[in-house]
């Protein structure tokens, strides 16, 4: 735990008292100037900080582990060296691929790459493909030859990705067939590859490639968030900062080559990318690809195929809790990760009930820290924190800020700044007030640390609801919401109003026809929240609007909640 003390003179009588009383010094210092920084080195046992090291990365100090691996790539060599007959991967059709034949895969399209469309260090290739070994196999590749993947969402319309080419600065594209009635409008002189797996074997005879040693600093992989509108923003994350990420989710879920997971959300977004494929190639474990995702399809092979490791948004076991009737017992499944949002309580209550040896963590990060910031150290589901996001992982700093900048103490609520070696240091070409000169990110959350160090996201920034000077935070509203029996799913947005500029109202999704009617659901908040946080409007819908990676989409839910204010005044 973390204390405030007042500085006394104390008797050392061992050096464990001895280090706790330094914590609690430093906490006091932090008091004293107003600095309430929360650390991820000061928050984790001796087997997760082992071979926590400093370097300096771009003149700016980071910590790292001293043998993470430089790249990706290199990451899959050392993996197939030590379980070259192991499978690495499984197809959305079933062909199972090993360690040694994949990475042979991989070696072959570098070559073509490099010989044949001259793919060179730091160069961006965009990747429009589904869930597969194709997409794999290009990822791998281009972190063989020191350039830097563009995925983009398989699920965006022509308009929305000439958008983000044109954003990009890629060399060339590796497209799947479908896409193919694109190309001659979005890519003018840049290089297509439509991937042909027979094409790629039958070039088998190329040349080795030049020895192109990989460094931390290179840049590795571009995304980018918020869409495709002037808003959306480039994340370049270099080697470190991803291969950082996947060395602590290796360590603190102790993930193994025993271990098999499903990867059924997108792999273009950092969970698929990093928190699964990267990870499991990492650790020498077996992953499952879909190239949709398909919650009974998920669900039977959790339970056929032994999978004992799951990453999803709350949207996802959401999903998977509706149908679990059908598949009561999963005695493999050992860890369930969740980012992404908002995870109720009580869904955690239930996964228990379903899944009772299967510990659940929570997982808090953004596509600018290359998936993880913080993690639960324990079952979410049976700890007093529960509801908390967990605490600062190794290499990364927190603080908690008012509106003047100034950072807060334990259980002051402000927004959330983080910095360290998961963080990208600025937007790919664009220049924001969301990364200031000292490299603290505003990720542009709403939250507070308690004195055990575990970050609590009370909302988003863009999602706080403001009626008449009075802030309301959906997730509050939306978390005693899920308490009332027969509401399925629950999301609470604001909604324009002419006295008070927005108030807040809710889109819920019920179980049945005998569901509690807007009556009954009104009583009952009204004995858990003040008059003003209750939802003006209540409208009900099979399912909850979801964005291309599967998060509910408050920004559908406002305006289809707004319009519906509109038609009912008329």
């Amino acid at each position: 735990m973390l204390f405030f003390v007042k500085k006394a003179e104390l008797i050392i009588r061992s050096d464990k008292t001895k280090n706790i009383l330094k914590g609690m010094m430093k906490m006091a210092d932090r008091k004293k100037r107003n600095e309430f920084i929360y650390r991820g080195n000061e928050c984790w046992e001796e087997d997760i900080l082992k071979g926590l090291v400093k370097t300096k990365m771009d003149s700016t100090e980071y910590y790292r582990y001293w043998y993470e691996p430089e790249s990706l790539y290199e990451s899959l060599r050392q993996t197939q060296e030590r379980f070259p007959d192991r499978i690495c991967l499984v197809d959305d059709d079933g062909r199972s691929y090993t360690y040694s034949q994949f990475k042979e895969f991989v070696d072959r399209f570098s070559r073509i790459l490099y010989y044949i469309y001259h793919v060179r260090q730091g160069q961006q290739v965009g990747i429009l493909l589904y869930n597969s070994l194709a997409f794999c196999m290009s990822i791998y590749a281009l972190s063989r030859l020191r350039a830097v993947s563009v995925p983009f969402s398989t699920k965006y319309r022509e308009p929305e990705i000439k958008s983000l080419i044109e954003k990009s600065d890629i060399k060339g594209l590796i497209f799947h067939r479908d896409y193919a009635g694109w190309m001659k409008d979005l890519l003018g002189n840049l290089f297509c590859i439509c991937i042909d797996m027979d094409e790629i074997c039958r070039l088998s005879h190329m040349p080795e490639i030049p020895e192109l040693k990989a460094e931390a600093g290179d840049g590795a992989v571009l995304m980018f968030t918020s869409g495709t509108t002037s808003q959306s923003k480039g994340v370049l994350l270099k080697n470190f900062n991803i291969m950082h990420g996947i060395e602590v989710y290796q360590r603190i879920f102790h993930i193994s080559e025993r271990d098999i997971t499903i990867l059924p959300v997108p792999a273009y977004h950092v969970t698929g990318l990093f928190a699964l494929l990267g990870l499991f190639i990492y650790a020498g474990g077996c992953v499952r690809l879909h190239k949709f995702f398909n919650a009974e399809r998920v669900l039977k092979e959790m339970e056929k195929e032994r999978i004992t490791f799951i990453h999803a948004s709350p949207a996802v076991y959401s999903m998977l809790l509706e149908k679990r009737e059908k598949y009561p017992k999963m005695p493999d499944m050992r860890i369930m990760a969740c980012g992404s949002g908002n995870m109720p309580g009580q869904k955690l209550e239930e996964i228990r009930q379903w899944i009772p040896q299967v510990q659940f963590r929570t997982v808090y990060g953004l596509t600018e820290t290359s998936s993880p910031a913080t993690i639960f150290p324990v079952n979410a589901a049976e700890s007093p924190h529960i509801g908390s996001s967990g605490r600062p992982i190794p290499g990364l700093e927190f603080k908690i800020c008012d509106d003047c900048g100034e950072s807060l103490a334990p259980y002051e609520t402000g927004t959330v700044l983080v910095r360290g070696t998961t963080v990208i240091e600025e937007y790919y070409k664009q220049t924001t007030g969301a990364i200031n000169s000292e490299h603290w990110l505003d990720t542009g959350d709403i939250g507070y640390f308690d004195r055990d160090g575990y970050l609590y996201i009370t909302d988003r920034k863009k999602d706080m609801i403001n009626r008449g000077g009075e802030k309301i935070c959906s997730y509050d509203v939306e978390n005693i919401l899920y308490e009332i029996p027969g509401i399925r799913e629950a999301a609470v947005v604001g909604i324009p109003d002419e006295r008070y500029g927005e108030v807040p109202a809710a889109m819920i999704v019920l179980e049945d026809e005998n569901c509690p009617g807007e009556e009954e659901i009104r009583a009952y908040l009204q004995k858990k929240l003040a008059k003003f946080q209750i939802p003006v409007r209540f409208i009900c819908r099979e399912n909850l609007p979801m964005t291309p990676n599967l998060k509910i989409d408050k920004k559908e839910i406002r305006k289809i909640l707004a319009e519906d204010k509109e038609v009912n005044k008329k």
